[in-house]
């Protein structure tokens, strides 16, 4: 199923914990039948990468000289395809392919085309993420280059974001669960049909939202993994929507 000579890096560490369930996700969405089914996988995990909402925000290059010297170490292992399961270091994007000459997997670009395949595509999308990202317009330039609408959070929603992914930086799901409930009840309020988790933090907080309700959720670190898995020979499992209060 999966070519012996590939070999996924994963640019990570942005958070760690995010890092540690994207490789999990891996794992999971991949079919095996033994260990030596599994993808062969690098993973350079730099938590001292400076805060890239920070850079993005304050428009310099802070993050960058971190983030492009865990890439080259990746190529150098002999990395084949590589992912960055961070949203806001995505704006670093094309300068870090380019400067490291890694082929990475654009987890935006995935979560795009993953909503141009859904039926009713070019509704409302809604999007919950770091501040940086949300004022990049990472995904709200393509999303609205395929036509979607997009609503972003007022300040109160956002202010409970910002809360959920620095409870699950601390270590406390549970309370980043009990924010980020907030913010997708405020979400669900809008015209948006579909909220993206835009955070790799949020999945992790979204584990702990209330079961009741309907509002759909999609998680681009899923769609991701399985962009892994496919460029690796394998076929991942239908992909699937979180449901929220």
């Amino acid at each position: 199923m999966k070519a012996p000579d590939r070999l996924v890096g994963i640019l990570g560490g942005m958070g760690p914990a995010a890092t540690a369930e994207f490789y999990s996700k891996l794992i999971r969405r991949t079919p095996v039948t033994r260990d030596q089914d599994h993808l062969r996988v690098a993973i350079w995990a730099d938590p001292t990468v400076p805060d890239r909402v920070g850079a993005v925000l304050g428009g310099t290059n802070d993050a960058y000289p971190a983030m492009l010297e865990g890439a080259q170490r990746l190529r150098d292992l002999g990395a084949t395809v590589a992912v960055m399961p961070c949203h806001t270091a995505h704006f670093f994007l094309p300068a870090l392919a380019k400067d490291s000459g890694l082929r990475f997997l654009d987890m935006v670009g995935e979560t795009v085309a993953e909503l141009e395949r859904r039926p009713g595509a070019a509704g409302s999308v809604g999007l919950l993420g770091t501040r940086a990202t949300l004022a990049s317009g990472l995904y709200q330039n393509r999303l609205r280059e395929e036509r979607f609408d997009v609503v972003v959070p007022e300040e109160t929603t956002q202010w409970q974001v910002d809360l959920a992914i620095r409870k699950v930086k601390e270590g406390n799901q549970e309370d980043a669960g009990r924010h980020l409930d907030k913010a997708v009840h405020a979400m669900a309020r809008t015209d948006a049909s579909l909220i993206v988790l835009a955070c790799t933090e949020l999945p992790l907080a979204a584990r702990h939202l209330t079961p009741e309700g309907s509002t759909d959720l999609l998680d681009p670190t899923d769609l991701l993994a399985d962009a892994v898995i496919r460029e690796c020979g394998g076929t991942p499992p239908v992909t699937g929507q979180q449901k929220a209060s």
